[in-house]
């Protein structure tokens, strides 16, 4: 990814988290993952990005953790939205979509 891409990546990090985690309790390997597979491998969270993430979320109630067993048998925090946070997601997805089509007016005009 670009260092243009990055910087618009850490505007979106809390929501891409946020949306992943909606599937479901996943640990913060799981969660970069998905991103990845999901996107192609276009999109990769470093650990230095994930992880404070997680933890500002944690702290302000959005997600909540759990320590368990990974698939590899490893210890692992997994992490999960609260049922307030869920409904704000859907308020901050429809927000974003808004977003995408205001600015695609300007950057992406039709010919």
């Amino acid at each position: 990814m670009t260092p243009t891409g990055k910087d618009r990546l850490r505007g979106t990090l809390d929501a891409l988290i946020l949306k992943t985690l909606q599937g479901g309790p996943r640990h913060g390997y799981a969660i970069a993952r998905w991103l990845e597979e999901t996107t192609g491998e276009e999109l990769r969270i470093e650990e230095g990005s994930l992880y404070p993430s997680l933890y500002r979320m944690e702290s302000k109630g959005w997600i909540e953790s759990d320590w368990g067993t990974s698939d590899l048998g490893r210890q692992a925090k997994f992490y999960r939205l609260t049922a307030a946070r869920k409904k704000q997601l859907r308020a901050e997805t429809a927000e974003w979509r808004s977003f995408v089509r205001t600015v695609s007016l300007v950057l992406v005009p039709e010919s």
